[in-house]
């Protein structure tokens, strides 16, 4: 029997930090926090231990590239409309308008200043 959901930290990485830092701080309101992290500059996204969902943090380290759309993780909104008006101000680009997924809710799809795909995601309003 499986104690949580299958993926449980995720990490974007990026070329230019403080630059991705700002962008995602900007779009989401949120501060990220500095980890001490030899060999990187890491910065993590807030995170509550016992609620459902997983974190991560924004990664510089040598030898990795940013960009591209293998993987993509989904951002939790309220309302994506919100954060979708704050995207193009803060140097990114709105990839897939909102757009509904049936049962499933609304998502979108953006580009960060990295040249990484993200998506967002609220649920439908009975899942809130």
């Amino acid at each position: 029997m499986m104690k949580s959901n299958p993926i449980v930290w995720c990490e974007i990485y990026v070329q230019d930090i403080d630059r991705a830092r700002s962008f995602y701080e900007s779009v989401f309101q949120m501060k990220l926090e500095k980890l001490e992290s030899p060999g990187m500059d890491m910065w993590v996204f807030p995170m509550t231990m016992d609620k459902a969902g997983v974190s991560g943090a924004l990664v510089k380290m040598e030898g990795f590239k940013s960009g591209g759309s293998g993987t993509i993780p989904y951002f939790y909104c309220d309302e994506i409309a919100t954060e979708l008006e704050r995207v193009v101000a803060a140097g990114g680009k709105i990839q897939q308008p909102k757009m509904s997924i049936g049962q499933y809710g609304f998502m979108a799809l953006i580009v960060d200043t990295e040249e990484n795909m993200i998506g967002l995601h609220t649920p439908p309003k009975d899942m809130k």
